[in-house]
């Protein structure tokens, strides 16, 4: 692939990654609530999530997808619902910090972290049709498709990586400097980020119907 065509993808996809979206929407919360290292983790799901996106389209799977209106809505609105259950959630559970516990709240596992970054981004399964469309625009027709297709990939996975890791730095910098009750007013904040989430997703939906 020429370095120039490389290069117009890289600026590309920063346009595309400009405005913040659900992911790193949660990205901001779970590193506020349980640390920048923890909430890696979070990082983790979504690009697992993305990596099997792109592998999708790349196996012309997303006609299928684009075609199964049905299966596509399930999935979509119960990653919506996911998403307000856990802001709900989130600002029920927050409460003034107890000075016989210290500072640290209630820490979820890595899985659940995992787990919470993976279904966020796989409720956007239109993702699939996203990156089918967004490929093949720098791939050229006379080379190899799967040594273009893994580099567009890799250069994808590992922006939004840095992405989601400045999110999580960021987050992660202010709360440390938060004292007393602050931390219970990130915590009903990250709640309404993570219904803010859904709601930006549920729109999404709704526009494209």
């Amino acid at each position: 692939m020429p370095f120039e065509t490389w290069t117009l993808y890289v600026l590309t996809v920063l346009a595309l990654m400009s405005t913040p979206g659900p992911s790193q929407l949660l990205m901001l919360t779970n590193s506020g609530l349980h640390g920048f290292h923890r909430s890696l983790a979070t990082a983790a799901g979504d690009l697992t999530a993305n990596g099997l996106q792109m592998l999708a389209a790349g196996l012309g799977l997303a006609a299928v997808i684009a075609a199964s209106a049905t299966a596509l809505s399930v999935i979509k609105w119960a990653g919506v619902a996911y998403l307000i259950w856990l802001g709900v959630r989130m600002i029920l559970r927050a409460k003034p910090d107890d000075p016989d516990r210290g500072m640290q709240p209630d820490r979820a596992s890595l899985g659940v972290l995992w787990l919470q970054g993976f279904l966020t981004s796989a409720a956007n399964p239109k993702a699939v049709v996203f990156f089918a469309a967004l490929f093949p625009q720098f791939i050229a027709g006379d080379a190899p498709f799967w040594p273009q297709f893994l580099l567009l990939s890799a250069t994808y996975i590992v922006m939004d990586g840095v992405f989601l890791s400045a999110y999580g730095l960021g987050s992660s910098w202010i709360v440390q400097r938060f004292k007393g009750n602050a931390r219970m007013w990130i915590e009903r904040l990250g709640g309404g980020f993570m219904i803010g989430a859904a709601l930006l997703l549920g729109m999404k939906s709704l526009s494209r119907q």
